[in-house]
């Protein structure tokens, strides 16, 4: 293998790391909109944010299918999480476990993932949005289990539109998809049951 193929490392102690950054994900969304980060001490694969990354070295396995982005599917980042997670990358949005995209695609919408059904909403997707900041964009006021009164947010880099899904999203409580901005090594959890308001 040529360096230029070779794939980076994963977690060099994984356990403790691995707790770690689902501790910090767990907390991520039972406090939405709070900024949470994590150190996995990872050089992240091209294309994908180091929060992006651990989360999905923490949570990500054989069981769970990934989706991604062709461009991060057919590069360094598919191959990546192939090898460290042993996950199965696939095509469709809708038979994903895990997924992330690109905050400023306009495709695919969050109603191609996976909401769950009613016997269980648990098997919804989590979606990773990769966005270019966590803050300094258009704010928006959050409400909902887990924030005394409302929050404020402003993440930057997301997609005209994407507040609109999230209000769709929310609407089908307790089904619909569960999503973490992340940005460098910060995450924002934004779960489904997280009500969300424009600024007018």
């Amino acid at each position: 293998m040529s360096a230029q193929n070779m794939i980076a490392p994963g977690f060099s102690d994984p356990v403790f790391q691995s707790q770690a950054a689902f501790r910090a994900l767990l907390d991520a969304l039972s406090e939405p909109g709070t900024l949470r980060r994590v150190d996995g001490d990872i050089t992240p694969p091209e294309g994908m944010e180091a929060a992006t990354a651990i989360a999905l070295l923490a949570l990500a396995d054989y069981e769970t299918p990934v989706w991604l982005p062709q461009a991060l599917r057919d590069g360094p980042a598919g191959q990546w999480l192939r090898f460290h997670c042993g996950v199965t990358l696939v095509a469709e949005p809708g038979q994903a476990t895990f997924a992330v995209i690109d905050g400023t695609a306009a495709e695919p919408t969050l109603a191609a993932f996976n909401p769950g059904n009613d016997q269980f909403p648990d098997r919804s997707a989590t979606v990773l949005v990769q966005g270019a900041a966590l803050e300094g964009g258009a704010g928006v006021t959050l409400s909902g289990p887990g924030i005394p009164g409302t929050r404020d947010i402003a993440p930057n880099g997301l997609r005209a539109g994407i507040w609109a899904e999230l209000e769709e999203n929310a609407a089908l409580y307790p089904l619909g998809v569960d999503l973490v901005l992340c940005h460098g090594d910060g995450m924002l959890g934004l779960p489904r049951s997280t009500r969300i308001e424009e600024a007018r």
